[in-house]
Parts: structure tokens; C-alpha cells; sequence
């Protein structure tokens, strides 16, 4: 290849370089606020961005109807990701966004929210469980249960106008957990002692320097107790099935989809396929298509999460994004988890 070859393909690079750059830098001008008047400023605040769609089902002859497929994986989690982990890591505020969106498009005739998740906090459950049942009031909502939808999982399916569960999956694990770590003996081993001044007698009860008290345990047990009955309740309430005969299975035990079936925990047994056949059905709109929604990260996106790291300099890049995957698990915070999942 002779040097004038050469020359022009990295003219060509260079030039693709920088509209590369000047397209970028439009579409972030385009999202800034600029206010003329007798004082000009720029707002970094953007209005909330609307989720793009990708189609997983075409629909049939010329409908414009949709099905919207939404994924609640992993653990649930107040922890919010953002950036270029968003969609594979979704938050509750972005589960929120796109029931919101899909109950919003007058195209949408059902959503299809697959759930694959062993459960997570109590709070952020029951944030999500609340979102999807404010959806099925508007909109049908089909919960497919993927390879789990245990504790958590369930409870947030609870919310829904029904539930589609493979053979294989495993649900239920209908019970609350608070773990704490005793390590008084180890102190006492190894010559540590811990002293903690507090406001009252409760203040410390989860402290893992010293042995717990009688009255302590009694206090934690009602939180649990509490949370459970709430939990219990709301199954009840959505299934239809009374509160003692829930108990039966309702101890914290997880379930087969064709067990869950039998207990009256779900509707049907299926695969995702069979969830978007229900949602058409409830939907009324056999031609519907089936749509995902996206998260698109722009380059300035990038560019902030490295910008919000700017302040250190490590030696080494490190990414670690093991935390969002699975979040560590606090001590004294309860959760909708499988005593599996808690340790």
C-alpha cells in the first residue's frame, strides 16, 4: 500500500473522528437548559429520558398494539446503578420508569414483567410490588417466573393481574430475615472489648460485641413478625387464599412451580412465550407485538461515571460491579431473602 493510500485513509479517520465528536456534542447541548434573559446559565438537570424499544415479537399484519417486556434480575436492591451498567442492572426507580412509560403508550395493550430474582429488602420489594399493582389497575401485567422469584420475587409478583411459572422454577420463600454477627467470645480471645454509649436500651441491640439480651431478641422477633404478617397478608389479598392455609406453605420453604400451582401460589404453568399468549389475551389484541425497553448510554454518560471518579487517582483501573450484582448484605436490615441468599 503506497503512502498517498495511507494518507487518505487516516484523512478519512480523522474526519469520521470528528464528526464522531461534533454529533456527541450536539445531542449534549441538545439536553442542556439555556435560559436567555438578563442572565444567561446552563442546567445540567435533564428531563427524564425516554426508554428506546427493541422488538422481540413482530406484530401481526399491520397492528401497532404491543406487549412491553420488562426484567426485574438479581437481588433487589435500594441501590441505584447508573451509567452504562443501568440495563444490565436494573434499579427500582428504573423498574418504576418503565412500568410508567408502558401503562403511558396507549399502543401498549399488556405488560410482561419476568422476574428472575431470589428476593432482596423489604422496603424495595415492596416499592416494586406497589408499582406493578398500580400498572394492572390500568394495564394487565403477567409475571413470568423465570429460573426463581423467591421472597421478594414472589412478593412483587403479587402485584399482578397473573402469574405464568415454569415446571423448574423456584418460588415462595414467603418469610422475612434479620441477621446479625455475634462476636463477643472472639474479643474475648483475643484481648478486644468494645464500649458503646447509647440513648437508651435498644440503641445497640444488633451489636455483635456482646451477647444479646432476652428482651433484645423478643424486640427483633417482633420486627420480623410484624413484616412476615404483612408479607402474609398481601399474598392472601392477591391470591385469594386465606391467611391459615397459606401457612401451610407460607414458612419460609421454597417451592416448585407445579407446587406453587397446587398451593394456588400462581396461575399457570408456562414459558415466557405462554406469558406473552395470556397478556395478548388480557390485552385483547391477538396481533400485539412484543417489545423490550432500552436504556441507550450516550458517550457523556460515560464520560460523568469517570468524571464522578476523577477526585482519585488509583494506580490501577479497577472495575467492580460485584456489589450491584449481588449487594452486600447488611447486618440488621431485613430481607425478603432464602436463608441461602443471606449468607
Amino acid at each position: 500500500m503506497t503512502n498517498k493510500t495511507y494518507g487518505c485513509l487516516t484523512v478519512l479517520l480523522l474526519f469520521l473522528l470528528i464528526g464522531s465528536i461534533l454529533l456527541n456534542v450536539g445531542l449534549f447541548v441538545t439536553k442542556l437548559d439555556f435560559d436567555v434573559g438578563t442572565e444567561a446559565s446552563f442546567s445540567t438537570a435533564r428531563p427524564k429520558r425516554h426508554l428506546h424499544e427493541v422488538v422481540v415479537e413482530n406484530a401481526a399484519k399491520s397492528s401497532h398494539d404491543k406487549i412491553v417486556h420488562i426484567d426485574l434480575e438479581g437481588v433487589i436492591s435500594s441501590v441505584s446503578v447508573g451509567g452504562i451498567f443501568a440495563e444490565a442492572m436494573p434499579s427500582v426507580d428504573g423498574i418504576k420508569q418503565a412500568l410508567e412509560q408502558a401503562v403511558n403508550d396507549k399502543n401498549v395493550k399488556a405488560i410482561v414483567l419476568r422476574v428472575n430474582s431470589p428476593g432482596g429488602e423489604v422496603t424495595a420489594s415492596d416499592i416494586i410490588y406497589n408499582a406493578v399493582k398500580k400498572a394492572a389497575k390500568t394495564k394487565p401485567v403477567v409475571v413470568y417466573m423465570d429460573a426463581m422469584a423467591a421472597s421478594g420475587g414472589y412478593y412483587v409478583a403479587c402485584g399482578a393481574t397473573k402469574i405464568v411459572a415454569s415446571e423448574t422454577t423456584l418460588t415462595a420463600s414467603i418469610g422475612v430475615i434479620i441477621e446479625t454477627m455475634n462476636y463477643s467470645e472472639l474479643f474475648g480471645k483475643v484481648g478486644l472489648s468494645m464500649t458503646a454509649f447509647t440513648s437508651g436500651a435498644f440503641k445497640d441491640s444488633l451489636s455483635g460485641a456482646r451477647p444479646m439480651r432476652d428482651d433484645e431478641k423478643a424486640y427483633v422477633q417482633n420486627l420480623v413478625t410484624q413484616m412476615y404478617d404483612r408479607f402474609l397478608g398481601i399474598v392472601s389479598e392477591s391470591r385469594g387464599v386465606p391467611k391459615e392455609q397459606l401457612k401451610n406453605v407460607a414458612d419460609g420453604r421454597v417451592v416448585t412451580g407445579r407446587e406453587a400451582l397446587n398451593a394456588k401460589l400462581v396461575d399457570q404453568i408456562g414459558y415466557v412465550e405462554d406469558a406473552y399468549v395470556l397478556a395478548r389475551t388480557l390485552g385483547k389484541s391477538a396481533d400485539a407485538g412484543v417489545v423490550k425497553y432500552r436504556n441507550e448510554v450516550s458517550l457523556f454518560d460515560a464520560l460523568g461515571m469517570a468524571s464522578a471518579k476523577a477526585g482519585a487517582a488509583p494506580a490501577k483501573v479497577e472495575l467492580d460491579v460485584s456489589s450491584a450484582l449481588m449487594p452486600k448484605l447488611l447486618p440488621g436490615v431485613p430481607y425478603y431473602l432464602p436463608p441461602s441468599f443471606a449468607h
